[in-house]
């Protein structure tokens, strides 16, 4: 018996491309006419979905946080609280090519972000939910000594931090690679978590 095979939804695949793009030659080569070739829609097929760049890059801004997400939610976590900062915190590292696809996408969108005030407060959201997620940790980490306030500095260094090392790893080459990254990491736990 044949099998059939069921066609992924167009706004995914357009959405693929996107990324695609976005990741391999940066925000200058997204357009309408470029995500719809790579996608092999109509052009009108993309601007349906689509209709301005902004949406074009919040979707694929979108699409890599809920891919983080997953990921993040998926990472096995113990009884070591550092180290399951240690390993949530990589997942936000371009540690492997499907990250550092990520990371640029993400630095992307915030440096536009930068100019678009719709952008600017999606980034905003997303940077305090991220960070009151690190926080909690941070608090768990401190074994009831960690002060909220404590905690959320902590959190916001870590990702300061975080993104700082993703950002010039995907921006200078091999200067920053991927045990470096992961060294510079484990140094800051080292000296934000009291064991």
């Amino acid at each position: 018996m044949a099998q059939v095979s069921t066609p992924r939804p167009t706004k995914d695949v357009i959405t693929e491309a996107l990324l695609d793009i976005t990741a391999e030659r940066g925000l200058d080569q997204v357009s309408v006419r470029q995500v719809a070739a790579a996608a092999g829609v109509a052009i009108g097929t993309v601007q349906h979905y689509f209709p301005t760049k902004d949406a074009m890059l919040t979707a694929a801004f979108t699409e890599v946080v809920l891919r983080i997400r997953e990921r993040v939610a998926a990472t096995v976590l113990g009884p070591d609280v550092r180290r399951n900062l240690a390993a949530v915190l990589r997942e936000l590292l371009p540690l492997d090519d499907h990250r550092t696809a990520e990371v640029r996408i993400q630095v992307a969108f915030a440096a536009r972000a930068a100019t678009s005030p719709a952008l600017a407060e999606m980034q905003g959201v997303i940077l305090r939910d991220v960070t009151d997620a690190i926080a909690t940790a941070f608090t768990l980490a401190g074994h009831g000594t960690t002060t909220a306030e404590r905690a959320s500095v902590q959190a916001q260094v870590a990702l300061a931090t975080v993104d700082g090392l993703a950002l010039h790893a995907v921006s200078s080459g091999d200067w920053l690679d991927a045990e470096a990254q992961t060294a510079a990491l484990d140094h800051l736990l080292d000296a934000l978590v009291r064991r």
